[in-house]
């Protein structure tokens, strides 16, 4: 780690800490991730080191936060992993409260928000691609170069590798804004509609700048959605009644869901409408969702250059928060 000059730490999360630091060689900013190990008698656990290759596969795809190294520390005869990421300069919800808040608060511009999408859509169909389920998808997990308009997915796969505490170490209240129905009324087996909803529930807050379903326990997470979109039935969601958490809830009608997205053009809620389906069966693949009329008007090609050098030193300024 001698390689490295620690600048700051700039977070601390479910796994560690984050420091913003500097590769001495390069100049290049980089974040580091560090995080406590348990070992076992054969050394760093399989699943870990499947993880952490998982990870760097995963983190070629020009939407996905890149992994460019894995160092193992041995500290006070504790065994320590840092990550060493590419560094960005925000965060999705930092961007998202800079254009609520503050002296200037305004929308994001609707090419912004359709270009944020396609990055994102892009992102998860890479990863369900490759059989991974991101299963935390939120604005904290999504880092943006504001510069170059870029948005890229953080926070992948770390979940099975080391075992998710009970609470987190900032003492931040997992948000519940972004989960999944099914996970929600406690279905055991999912797939990559989880994702697709979060995906759903992100795009929502970009138009409006304040969540969709804000609840703060899972009922009353459960029950913001039901009032929008109205309460499931089996003709609606085969099985619904039989997922363990389901009990006898408020008949609500679905709502227009154009209330709740005012300023999105019909081909947006449409799309939307797709991503928040009931039925995971139903719901919008990421891939499918790339070739939705809604990104017609994208201009795809000048997405792509943007990302055409990747190596490129990233501007001195930079804040990350892998949360």
């Amino acid at each position: 780690m001698e390689n490295y000059e620690k600048i700051e730490k700039v977070g601390e999360g479910t796994y560690g800490k984050v420091y913003k630091a500097k590769d001495k060689t390069s100049g290049q900013l980089v974040a580091l991730k560090k995080t406590r190990l348990e070992m076992d008698e054969e050394g760093v656990p399989p699943t870990a080191l499947r993880e952490i290759c998982l990870l760097q596969m995963l983190s070629q795809s020009l939407y996905v936060v890149r992994l460019l190294c894995v160092q193992h520390v041995d500290k006070n005869g504790k065994p320590l992993l840092y990550l060493v990421f590419e560094y960005l300069d925000t965060d999705l919800k930092k961007f998202i409260d800079s254009h609520r808040r503050g002296p200037n608060p305004r929308p994001l511009a609707p090419t912004l928000i359709q270009s944020f999408l396609y990055q994102l859509c892009k992102g998860v169909a890479h990863c369900h691609s490759h059989s991974v389920l991101h299963r935390d998808l939120k604005p904290q997990n999504l880092l943006v170069d504001k510069e170059k308009g870029i948005l890229k997915i953080a926070d992948l796969g770390l979940g099975r590798a080391f075992t998710v505490p009970l609470k987190s170490y900032t003492h931040e209240i997992v948000t519940l804004w972004y989960r999944a129905p099914e996970v929600l009324l406690g279905a055991t087996h999912y797939s990559t509609g989880v994702d697709m909803w979060s995906v759903g529930c992100i795009f929502a807050e970009m138009v409006r700048r304040q969540a969709l379903f804000p609840g703060d326990s899972e009922i009353q997470q459960l029950l913001h959605i039901f009032r929008l979109l109205g309460t499931p039935s089996e003709e609606q969601w085969p099985g619904v009644t039989s997922l363990k958490e389901w009990h006898p809830y408020p008949q609500w009608k679905p709502q227009n869901l154009t209330r709740a997205v005012p300023t999105l053009e019909p081909d947006g809620v449409d799309l939307l409408s797709k991503m928040l389906q009931y039925d995971p069966a139903n719901r919008i693949s990421a891939k499918a969702a790339l070739d939705h009329p809604y990104f017609d008007s994208l201009d795809k090609f000048l997405l792509n250059t943007k990302h055409d050098n990747p190596d490129v030193l990233l501007p001195n300024d930079a804040i990350v928060v892998l949360e």
